[in-house]
């Protein structure tokens, strides 16, 4: 069998890349500026499933876990049988963990080629280069941000839903969180910029974008504007085209009257809001250094639900937090029940190298922890439930989606979102949809975490975004196509990482 380098060796044949993503929103969002800025140095995308059988492989990592390191050396120990077999293989560490590691990495894995940080993604086709005319590993980490994301060439994923990131880094100061010092200081776009993104975007055929930052509400702080994210909220709304607008995640610290009422106003911004809590303990919200208390917590949902009645809402919560008494547990239990989440990513605690918690006292043994956690989780599965059975009868337009049902294929079945952001599974219409497409449909089943419409679909509408899809499919794409971002819709994270960094 010839592999992906002596393939790469032929004359006139492109070099393959692979681009393994751990970690959050951003490391994603990132992950598509790597993959369009090695297209446009000439690279190919590796097929799926290649399992390192591509002549440069980078690692785009997260350094939220306990395990990053651990799960990261891993990997990068089963390439290096790999690498001495196939002359000319790179191997490339980039994203938080290099950031915090620097010249760890290559000391531990001295067969790594390059090593970039979080601020310098853009340097990545020349440090390759550099690497391989001097044989030697190159390390170069930022210290501040180069250049915004934004600028630099992407290769999408999904021709119907995109990010668009408004901000990056963070001013907060959360005691489990490493983000801040990885990421730097928060760091704002031009609302003009953003907006011509996203139009942009729309003349491409998207349809649903979403706003992306690290603490995506506290954006104008550093343009020195108090009302900037609202305004940027209600802006999207007059972009013709544009049919669904989201945004994560949001601090409960920076969410103020304003942005609930550009939400409740804009009919392009959805019923749906991401806010982690964290906990519902007021000392333990204090131990985070979290700037609010449960009772401002559940006044700001109490808020939407009054402007927004069919708002669904979710969260993350962290169970076990170092000096986390039973009682402090039984305010998060009461807090859930009082918010009525239509779900939760829920975490137990674990050290966050790096971070002030990791060095707390009173950290909660592991079983105590995991007695907590099934408690929380069953919980909130009652919930989940009993909210989405109040679905049942509803008539939803679904956005089609790619990837979204996992036994579409077995049960004749297509899914997709619909506008609160609730998966819907529906029967697959005798009219030809494509994902992009919206489809009116009736709700006659709930589980805790989809819904299900088993009669006719009541509507096909085809879009814009179902033609930009069809396109896509049809051209197979190659290279980098706009340079702007991805998803909104898309293919959801894996459930054991956050969904945001640090998680706000």
């Amino acid at each position: 069998m010839t592999s992906s380098s002596d393939r790469s060796s032929i004359v006139g044949e492109a070099k393959t890349y692979e681009i393994r993503t751990y970690g959050c929103q951003m490391n994603v969002h990132d992950s598509e500026r790597l993959s369009g800025l090695l297209e446009e140095a000439g690279y190919v995308r590796a097929p799926k499933g290649s399992d390192g059988d591509a002549d440069v492989v980078v690692f785009n990592t997260c350094a939220v876990r306990e395990n990053a390191d651990n799960k990261l050396y891993g990997n990068l120990g089963r390439l290096a049988p790999m690498k001495t077999t196939r002359p000319g293989m790179q191997i490339a560490v980039g994203g938080c963990l290099a950031q915090k590691d620097r010249e760890t990495i290559v000391s531990r894995a001295p067969w790594v080629d390059v090593v970039f940080g979080t601020h310098n993604i853009g340097k990545l086709p020349v440090l390759l280069e550099r690497a391989r005319v001097q044989e030697e590993a190159q390390i170069e980490i930022a210290e501040s941000l180069e250049a915004f994301p934004s600028t630099l060439p992407t290769r999408r994923e999904s021709a119907y839903a995109a990010w668009v990131s408004i901000s990056v880094g963070c001013n907060n100061t959360c005691t489990f969180c490493i983000v801040p010092a990885l990421r730097g200081k928060e760091e704002d776009r031009r609302p003009g910029d953003i907006l011509a993104e996203i139009e942009a975007l729309v003349a491409e055929g998207v349809s649903e974008i979403t706003l992306l930052g690290q603490n995506v509400n506290a954006y104008g702080s550093d343009l020195g504007d108090r009302e900037a994210f609202s305004k940027l909220l209600r802006a999207c709304g007059a972009i013709e085209g544009l049919e669904r607008v989201r945004f994560t995640s949001p601090h409960p610290r920076d969410f103020t009257d304003d942005v609930i009422a550009a939400m409740a106003e804009t009919p392009n911004v959805m019923p749906q809001l991401h806010m982690p809590m964290q906990s519902g303990s007021d000392s333990i919200l204090r131990a985070m250094r979290r700037s609010y208390r449960q009772e401002r917590f559940l006044g700001i949902i109490e808020k939407v639900r009054a402007a927004i009645p069919h708002a669904a809402i979710s969260t993350d919560i962290i169970v076990g937090f170092p000096g986390e008494t039973e009682e402090d547990f039984e305010q998060t239990m009461h807090a859930v029940r009082e918010a009525r989440f239509a779900n939760a990513f829920t975490f137990q605690y674990s050290k966050r190298p790096g971070t002030p918690a990791a060095e707390m006292d009173h950290q909660i043994p592991k079983e105590v922890v995991q007695e907590r956690y099934m408690r929380l989780v069953a919980l909130q599965e009652e919930i989940s439930w009993e909210e989405n059975k109040k679905q049942v009868g509803r008539t939803l337009e679904v956005m089609v989606a790619e990837g979204e049902g996992r036994k579409d294929g077995a049960t004749d079945r297509l899914s997709g979102r619909a506008p609160d952001n609730r998966l819907v599974h529906f029967t697959k219409p005798a009219e030809d949809v494509r994902p992009g497409d919206v489809v009116t449909v009736g709700i006659t089943y709930a589980a805790p975490h989809h819904l299900l419409a088993e009669g006719q679909v009541m509507a096909v509408r085809r879009t814009r975004a179902g033609d930009a899809w069809e396109k896509r499919t049809a051209e197979k794409p190659k290279g980098v196509l706009l340079g702007l971002p991805k998803v909104g819709v898309p293919a959801p994270l894996p459930a054991a990482e956050a969904p945001a960094c640090g998680s706000h």
